[in-house]
């Protein structure tokens, strides 16, 4: 069970790592800048202690994928960016795509 606690964390720091590095401004505004750091740094560590239990591949196509669906949401709603139906239905592939591993892999420990 705290396995998916850690991944959960991961992802969350990760995605907040990602939207800081937009407002950093190429690392040229500070808070910004350290949060990024930090948050990478939980990230990957969180990460790290979910490896413990789930295999990596599992593991890494969880985290990218949730990580990527969120981003291109949070893009859209704090940075005003858009999506088209393209990325709208490659979004629903990603989100498909992690429920078949959780629901129906045999190789995610539930």
């Amino acid at each position: 069970m705290m396995h998916w606690i850690y991944l959960a964390i991961a992802i969350v720091a990760e995605v907040i790592a990602t939207s800081a590095l937009k407002a950093s401004n190429e690392f040229t505004r500070l808070i910004p800048s350290i949060t990024v750091v930090i948050g990478y740094l939980i990230a990957f560590y969180f990460l790290s202690l979910t490896l413990r239990t789930l295999p990596v591949a599992i593991v890494y196509a969880m985290w990218s994928g949730v990580g990527i669906a969120l981003i291109a949401i949070i893009g859209w709603i704090l940075f005003k960016q858009t999506l088209d139906s393209a990325a709208l239905i490659g979004i629903g592939l990603i989100i498909s795509g992690v429920v078949v591993l959780n629901v129906f892999s045999k190789s995610v420990a539930h």
